[in-house]
């Protein structure tokens, strides 16, 4: 029999809603179950097995993150079974960054009050992004916290462990001038710079645009921003059996100027042609409506590319090919060069 305390139901944290979520979230769960997943819900910690076959030095690589304020338009628009997909996405996308594929993941949901529904909601969405990285959901945890947050609104973060053999990591100091940057076309906004965004639009004060739609994106623009993030597992794990990937800059917060220097080798500047960068309309939107310069646009947003992967010249054909291929509209972005600038964009 289930427990039940009348006393805790009372200060506000109904243990039974918590049985009815997960009841209800089993279903998309069983979704990402692959051959190492080990766990059943219910267990106090997520088991895994991998399969270390063919790797002589395997490495664990991990990454942890969050869905940030854009769950506050989640909140605004009542719908909660994308925001999984940004959350699963921003911790796999890290992962791949150095070569890694991601295992499994695990999400932390924590709310002011227990609607099942929405719960098993929010979990559909993780358990799709688990399914399109394939990555198995083995665990998580639902906090009731009553007085801490209003009972229609929650936070949403996860964390997800991958592996690469030694050999296999992406290897950024055999970079040279000349090495071709290639571009991976985002969603959208994906799940960074949203302060900025609800500024831009006043989402904060209730703005009634959100539900209105918008000739210049073709669709609302509510749901132009709730678009999830773009997960790149499969396109990074497809590339690196083709050509010899140098590296991969996810690019999140801080945009062009904080992520691509990341994946840089010293000394080494990526040289951004800006004509060449497909930035898409929400971006021009977020531009005109809130005056922002460019320069704040490229160090905030990712303005169209949600991912940068440097090849040698002579395999960027090949490289661009293999991505179209699996449905990535992939294109040159720009070069490496000789200098200490990091990023220049001209």
């Amino acid at each position: 029999m289930k427990s039940y305390s009348k006393s805790y139901q009372d200060a506000g944290v109904d243990i039974t809603a918590g049985y009815r979520a997960v009841e209800l979230m089993k279903s998309h769960v069983s979704r990402t179950m692959t051959p190492g997943a080990l766990a059943s819900i219910g267990d106090f910690g997520g088991m895994f097995m991998p399969n270390l076959a063919g790797m002589s030095e395997p490495i664990l690589v991990s990454g942890t993150d969050g869905v940030g304020t854009k769950l506050k338009l989640a909140f605004m628009l009542d719908k909660h079974d994308t925001v999984g997909v940004d959350c699963v996405a921003m911790c796999v996308n890290d992962i791949i960054c150095c070569g890694a594929q991601p295992l499994f993941f695990l999400d932390y949901i924590a709310l002011g009050k227990n609607v099942p529904e929405r719960v098993a909601s929010i979990v559909s969405g993780v358990a799709d992004g688990c399914v399109e990285s394939g990555c198995a959901l083995i665990g998580g945890e639902t906090a009731e916290m009553p007085g801490f947050y209003p009972e229609d609104e929650y936070d949403l973060a996860g964390f997800s462990v991958g592996i690469v053999d030694k050999s296999s990591v992406f290897d950024k100091q055999s970079m040279k001038d000349g090495d071709i940057i290639i571009a991976l076309p985002s969603s959208g906004v994906h799940s960074n710079g949203f302060s900025l965004v609800r500024k831009v639009f006043g989402i904060d004060n209730g703005n009634s645009e959100l539900g209105k739609y918008s000739d210049i994106l073709g669709s609302p623009l509510g749901e132009t921003l709730l678009t999830p993030t773009n997960i790149y597992v499969r396109q990074i794990m497809r590339l690196k059996e083709c050509v010899a990937i140098k590296s991969v800059a996810h690019i999140t917060g801080g945009g062009f100027y904080e992520n691509i220097p990341r994946c840089l080798a010293k000394g080494k500047t990526a040289r951004i042609e800006r004509n060449a960068v497909k930035v898409l309309p929400i971006f021009e939107l977020i531009k005109e409506v809130g005056s922002i310069d460019e320069r704040d646009m490229f160090n905030t947003f990712n303005m169209g590319v949600g991912m940068s992967v440097v090849v040698a010249a002579e395999d960027a054909d090949k490289a661009i090919c293999t991505l179209r291929e699996i449905g990535t509209s992939a294109y040159v972005l720009g070069e490496i060069i000789t200098s200490d600038d990091g990023v220049v964009i001209c």
